[in-house]
């Protein structure tokens, strides 16, 4: 089957240009202006946008916290991603404490196999250390899952610094990536047990127990880890100026660090936190929390420069009934934030339309960097002969609103309900197929893709 995609603008990381693009079976085949249609069927896109399919390389579906399950598992999340233009996910696979490497990834395995709309790949989570996880870890590079995750946090998923430091080692000697959640576990436990003994126990107190000097603190107490281990990391969801601060001067010593930060820390700041209707401040709370105005036009402005590498969501919904676990203790309140869905939408309105970036600087943060960072480019990211035919066509006029009640997300509320957004999404293709035409997600499989090393 062949589809000839007449008359839009192709967007890559370099630029843009107006051409036509050509996709047979499951692979772009040609890329060029006036191409001949053939027997091809022909879409006409005149004045939008052709964007290569996003990636999200941070998602939790299927994820148990604090007692419960994430309100969206691989079917409904992957469905809502590709409604975004998401046409890959990089989830988070997590053995538990004891667990073999194996152990987790055949439970998330079970989890999303035959069930996931767009196409995927695993991280594997790393919470223990031994010489049977540093043997694991190349089983897991075999098998095309070649990038992992470390907390500095939470106690059931952090790992002690000691092991990390060898688990980075290891990941040298592999050609693996980490990317690795900030912390200060420490001391964000004793402002718990302070604001508790206090009587404070609402959301106010959440973002007032993890502030961004806790976070900045354990990016640079890695970063002199990665140094001394001579190995790249990722700074996942990284949300303030005091952590940027810290990879640039990591960056100054001649490391390698990438940064991914998130759209609600683009967009929103830390008042949501002081609504008094306790289940509308609730919704916000996620870790690291949300920051102040000031740290959003610094991660703006680091986006622009090409400081921040990917913007993923950290996807991990929770309906407002789960939120409301934490009515009368903020520290039980099951953390994340729906954001799968919305993130193309989002970061064109806020960020081409609005000025602050280019459809270029969008396609580098969206498309091609994740696809590099997690070893799946050429074959991802790009609008380019060979390449699958993942492709998101843009309507920069269709302008829409965000509403819960109109998303395929299996929540019931989004932090940006009632926002508008500069156009929207027309069409999506996965792998050459329609896979979204004009908000109605079709019946659809995605892929498990094995991933090669990092090219970023």
């Amino acid at each position: 089957m062949k589809t000839l995609l007449r008359g839009g603008t192709v967007i890559s990381a370099q630029g843009e240009k107006r051409a036509d693009v050509l996709l047979e079976g499951e692979k772009v085949a040609a890329v060029g202006e006036a191409l001949p249609a053939g027997d091809a069927r022909v879409v006409d896109c005149t004045g939008k946008l052709l964007f290569p399919g996003f990636i999200d390389g941070h998602t939790h579906f299927d994820l148990e916290v604090c007692g419960t399950i994430t309100a969206d598992d691989f079917a409904t999340g992957s469905r809502a991603a590709l409604r975004g233009g998401t046409t890959m996910v990089v989830d988070f696979a997590a053995p538990d404490k004891g667990e073999t490497l194996a152990a987790g990834l055949k439970r998330w395995q079970e989890k999303s196999e035959g069930k996931t709309a767009c196409d995927y790949g695993y991280h594997m989570t790393i919470d223990d250390w031994n010489e049977d996880i540093s043997r694991e870890l190349g089983e897991m590079m075999d098998q095309g899952i070649t990038s992992f995750k470390m907390y500095m946090t939470y106690p059931a998923m952090m790992i002690p610094e000691g092991d990390m430091y060898h688990a980075l080692l290891r990941l040298r000697e592999l050609g693996g990536v980490a990317g690795v959640h900030c912390e200060n576990d420490g001391v964000i436990r004793t402002l718990v047990a302070e604001a508790k003994a206090a009587g404070k126990m609402s959301p106010g107190s959440h973002p007032r127990t993890r502030p961004a000097p806790l976070e900045a603190e354990a990016v640079g107490h890695l970063l002199r880890l990665a140094q001394l281990a001579d190995v790249p990391v990722i700074i996942v969801h990284l949300t303030c100026r005091e952590s940027l601060e810290e990879v640039r001067a990591a960056r100054r010593r001649g490391q390698t660090v990438y940064v991914e930060t998130c759209p609600h820390y683009l967009l929103l700041e830390d008042g949501v936190y002081d609504n008094p209707d306790y289940m509308e401040a609730a919704k916000f709370v996620c870790a690291p929390p949300i920051r102040k105005e000031s740290d959003q036009q610094a991660l703006w402005e680091a986006l622009k420069n090409g400081e921040v590498d990917t913007v993923a969501t950290d996807h991990c919904s929770f309906t407002t009934a789960q939120k409301r676990a934490g009515r009368y203790d903020f520290t039980k309140i099951p953390g994340g934030l729906p954001g799968v869905e919305h993130r193309g939408v989002l970061l064109y309105t806020h960020g081409v339309a609005a000025g602050r970036i280019t459809a270029s600087d969008m396609c580098r943060v969206l498309s091609e960097n994740p696809a590099k960072l997690y070893g799946c480019w050429p074959r991802k990211g790009v609008i380019a002969p060979g390449s699958d035919a993942d492709i998101v066509i843009y309507d920069p006029a269709a302008n829409s609103v965000i509403t819960a009640a109109a998303q395929t997300q299996n929540v019931d509320y989004t932090p940006y309900e009632g926002w508008e957004t500069s156009g929207s999404i027309a069409q999506v293709y996965l792998r050459g197929q329609l896979a979204v035409d004009h908000g109605e997600v079709q019946d659809i499989s995605g892929q498990f893709i094995p991933r090669g090393r990092n090219q970023l």
